[in-house]
């Protein structure tokens, strides 16, 4: 890592989890730990992925990171406890052809989606925003698969993912907390 060329990431991983508990800070601490991070100091960044970033799997890069170590990542997380309510929290992924060029992630909250859905519109979020960025011209208000194709067609967007966790409250539990991360890696 060159300071004087800034804090630029080399590698990015996705997780994800879900807590619950009887506070909602202990919720979110138990959603972190079962995504693997909870014994990181971590920072929330905002939505670039920047250039020649490599996405690597989360066991590698597990390996990576140190008890204490202060960690950079996109986050989305929403709880709640009111009992039977369906949660979801997505990060989105938009990655330009030109791997020299940056891309965007997004943080997506909704309550009362699926993985799927919330998924998709964490999905949209990024590869519009990357699109915006790119020149592409398209209609904001279609539907993501006609976007998805759009994009696709531009040849200048190579991929698009996301990655969701979604629960549902319990009756018997106090909170519940999801999580989905991009975890920066220097």
């Amino acid at each position: 890592m060159n300071i004087e060329d800034g804090l630029v990431p080399r590698k990015i991983f996705f997780t994800k989890g879900v807590g619950r508990a009887n506070t909602h800070l202990s919720a979110f601490e138990s959603a972190l730990r079962s995504a693997g991070i909870a014994k990181l100091n971590l920072v929330k960044v905002s939505s670039i992925i920047p250039p020649n970033c490599e996405i690597i799997s989360k066991e590698e890069g597990f390996n990576y990171l140190k008890p204490g170590a202060i960690t950079f990542l996109v986050l989305s997380r929403i709880d709640s406890d009111e009992p039977n309510r369906l949660m979801a929290a997505s990060v989105g992924l938009a990655i330009p052809k030109d791997k020299d060029n940056y891309g965007y992630l997004s943080e997506y909250e909704a309550f009362g989606e699926t993985d799927e859905i919330a998924g998709e519109k964490a999905e949209d979020l990024a590869a519009s925003m990357l699109a915006s960025t790119l020149g592409i011209d398209f209609d904001v208000n279609q539907a993501w698969d006609e976007k998805e194709k759009t994009f696709r067609m531009s040849n200048k967007i190579v991929k698009t993912s996301h990655v969701t966790q979604s629960a549902v409250v319990s009756r018997d539990t106090k909170v519940t907390c999801v999580v989905s991360a991009g975890v920066f890696i220097f």
